[in-house]
């Protein structure tokens, strides 16, 4: 309900209903390979630091850093640029809905405004009311899991009329090109690139690693929570997928709405105005919890991050509040990095597809590197409770060579021809990243970087890593 509301626009005019049911399908069998290797991975090292500290563990001693410190970074990107994306499609639906019979008109900038009011709220919640995140979550699993039925049931029953199955499932459009350019990309690549849609929508599953060390019989519970997190996003994701494209009920009207967002288009068009509000405020609610949880992951990874040393500022980061025992610092640090990623949507159509691109590659390449890892270095690996037996390796290998496919797919251009306003800015945020990692590493970081040493120690011992009282334990 926070992917495919946001990137519906996207799905439209990038190969349309076949590659938006297909592709899907398509995309959620090889995530959920992408899951269950990670899940064998979460069982065998449970910890708020997810991926970078899984890199670690996994790696010879003499590599264990450096395979750390990259994992780091580009979990780091993807958990900023995820934000980025839920939190921006949350603004951008909330300033839609006010224009429902409202002679409100939103820009570019009344939409930063808002998102900027959003993430400021979600980091509020994120800082005062973390004893209540867990009730909120129970709040969110049933807001999403009802909002879709009522969204779907609602523009189906209302609608004057249904799209037929050939539309549905068979049709293939291409918007992806300026109407006066006469270089046209292949169906292939259209298609190619029209899986984004899908494969933001599954992601961000690492969360549930990340929030190990606050759950109960995490060795389990965080791998259940990844698996889980894939298969009913799949399914739900899939109903309201086929829910909407049966609804439509002008097709062109749809994709050049007037509101901008094809969805409220589709509301509007079965429900009504006032019908039209309500579902909006579902999805809106749907896409405001996912934002609140995903700076609560966020937060982990880079408190986790910064208690090695990992990013600039570590010891001012590096700070467990007493009271609420959360990492404040690092709550806000998530919402600020995530409002500058958001800034380029003043200058450019396709930034929000570029960060939800930013977001997808940051956390998949993130993924990627413990799977890889635990390939290379089976010998050494030790199962937790959660394993996959004899088809740990295969699985393993189809989801690094499908991360593989989509980290090079998801930097192309989405839209041609290619100028400042079309660029996928998502190259330009990658290899900053690769650039900063790698360079700051050769000049510096090797020197005394060590990886995730302190807390893999302390956890021998038997050390609670997220209690502040056990801080001088740590560092011991």
């Amino acid at each position: 309900m926070t992917g495919i509301p946001s990137l519906f626009l996207y799905g439209l005019n990038t190969g349309g209903p076949v590659v938006m049911v297909w592709g899907f399908a398509v995309v959620a069998f090889f995530t959920m390979t992408v899951g269950l290797a990670m899940a064998e991975v979460c069982s065998a090292h449970p910890t708020s630091g997810g991926p970078y500290f899984w890199a670690a563990m996994l790696s010879t001693p003499k590599r264990a850093p450096f395979a750390s410190w990259i994992c780091g970074w580009f979990n780091l990107l993807g958990q900023v640029a995820v934000t980025t994306g839920i939190s921006f499609a949350c603004a951008t639906f909330i300033s839609t809905a006010a224009t429902i019979n409202t002679s409100f008109v939103p820009n570019e900038k009344t939409t930063i405004g808002v998102y900027a009011a959003v993430l400021i709220s979600q980091g509020l919640i994120n800082t005062f009311g973390v004893h209540l995140l867990k009730y909120l979550n129970n709040v969110s699993i049933w807001w999403h899991a009802v909002g879709t039925f009522a969204v779907v049931i609602s523009v189906l029953a209302a609608a004057p009329k249904r799209q037929s199955g050939s539309f549905v499932f068979t049709k293939f459009l291409d918007n992806t090109g300026d109407p006066g350019w006469s270089v046209r990309s292949s169906k292939g690549y259209v298609v190619v690139i029209g899986i984004l849609m899908a494969q933001y929508t599954l992601t961000g599953f690492d969360a549930s690693a990340h929030m190990t060390e606050e759950t109960h019989n995490a060795a389990m519970s965080g791998s259940i929570g990844i698996i889980t997190a894939i298969g009913v996003s799949a399914i739900l994701g899939w109903f309201l997928i086929i829910g909407l494209l049966f609804s439509i009920q002008d097709l062109s009207a749809t994709v050049n709405s007037k509101t901008g967002q094809p969805v409220t288009q589709i509301f509007l068009d079965t429900v009504g105005p006032k019908g039209a509000i309500v579902l909006m405020v579902i999805v809106i609610g749907c896409m405001y919890f996912c934002g609140v949880f995903s700076i609560t992951s966020n937060s982990r990874m880079m408190y986790a991050f910064a208690r090695d040393g990992g990013i600039p500022g570590h010891k001012f980061f590096h700070k467990v509040d007493h009271k609420t025992k959360s990492p404040i610092r690092t709550v806000w640090l998530a919402c600020t990095l995530s409002f500058i990623l958001g800034l380029p949507s003043l200058g450019s159509s396709v930034a929000f597809a570029a960060a939800t691109s930013i977001a997808t590659i940051g956390l998949y390449i993130s993924y990627g590197i413990p799977i890889a890892l635990r390939l290379w270095n089976r010998k050494n690996f030790v199962r937790g409770p959660f394993h996959l037996g004899k088809f740990s390796y295969p699985v393993a290998t189809v989801a690094v060579l499908w991360i593989c496919l989509i980290s090079i797919v998801f930097v192309l251009p989405q839209a041609t021809p290619v100028n400042s306003q079309s660029l996928n800015y998502a190259i330009v945020a990658v290899g900053i990243v690769v650039l900063y990692s790698v360079m700051f590493w050769l000049v510096s970081a090797r020197k005394w970087f060590k990886g995730p040493i302190k807390q893999i120690a302390a956890e021998a011992r038997g050390v609670d890593v997220m209690d502040p009282a056990n801080a001088d334990k740590i560092e011991d």
